[in-house]
């Protein structure tokens, strides 16, 4: 049967390999596996801190490795995950080799290098992907990547990651989590990211059909409006009832400001779909 540290172990093994987890998981659960490199890098940070100062890296969120002690955990205001592959034992023997050698075809090009669109184009076809899934959010030249490549692993990673931050920091579905400001940056960040791609990510198109029966129309309302625009066309009906009744109860109690706001959000929303249907209906005739 399904065992909770059962559990708890497919969901470490669908955040890194969800190609190969095909069973669903829930949503919620007990933290079996914590860090045991907490006290390694602890140590490391006070021998950094006192021969050089403070390290500008030790304080951004390294997802995977960083266990917080409680919900209300400090985050990096910016979102700054620095990228690094998931083998990064070639990267000093690259380092003291000539420029040339970036663009060998023997190996894969680790993303810590990647720092031009020229390099990408040259090295897209054996690019290795950061293992931390929050850097891509912030580097276009990965975006980048994202649209060119379609590999579903990538997608699946960045659903998995993007769902579980969401859900965790959601500061109006959870009663001790007040760090509101933090949350807003995230939230502008997955935005932008959207709007980069010009499509929305499947977590957050769930993550909003979760939490606006749950919303108060206040919390967050520039970043929840914004997303609303990226949802993806659906049906009718799961329209009218995860978007449409949840929106009317705030919309018809609300100020003029938030009615407004609501209709420029469903306009930009018209607009992503009309935009959206085009090309595909140019795509099925150029083929």
């Amino acid at each position: 049967g399904m065992q909770s540290h059962l559990q708890a172990l497919l969901s470490l093994y669908k955040v890194f390999c969800p190609e190969q987890v095909t069973i669903t998981l829930p949503g919620k659960m007990k933290t079996f596996f914590k860090n045991p490199e907490g006290p390694w890098k602890a140590a490391i940070t006070a021998v950094r801190q006192r021969n050089q100062g403070p390290s500008p890296m030790s304080q951004a969120v390294f997802l995977g490795t960083y266990q917080p002690q409680s919900r209300k955990r400090k985050w990096n205001a910016q979102l700054v995950i620095p990228a690094s592959s998931r083998n990064t034992n070639y990267l000093d023997e690259d380092r003291q080799k000539s420029h040339v050698c970036l663009y060998s075809t023997n190996r894969s090009f680790p993303v810590e290098q990647l720092q031009t669109f020229p390099q990408l184009l040259q090295n897209i076809h054996h690019l290795e992907f950061p293992s931390q899934m929050g850097s891509v959010l912030t580097n276009p030249l990965l975006l980048h990547y994202m649209n060119c490549v379609k590999d579903e692993s990538i997608y699946l990673r960045l659903y998995y990651w993007m769902g579980q931050m969401l859900q965790e920091e959601c500061t109006w579905s959870m009663v001790d989590n007040t760090c509101e400001e933090e949350f807003k940056s995230f939230l502008e960040t997955v935005y932008k990211s959207e709007c980069f791609l010009q499509e929305g990510f499947p977590a957050c198109e769930e993550f909003l059909y979760k939490t606006l029966p749950l919303w108060d129309g206040f919390c967050c309302r520039s970043q929840i409006l914004k997303l609303m625009s990226w949802i993806p066309l659906n049906s009718a009906s799961d329209i009218k009832s995860y978007l449409y009744d949840p929106l009317a109860q705030l919309f018809f109690t609300s100020s003029i400001y938030f009615k407004c706001s609501v209709i420029e959000s469903l306009k930009e929303l018209l607009q992503n779909w009309l935009n959206c249907n085009m090309i595909q209906v140019d795509s099925e005739l150029s083929s």
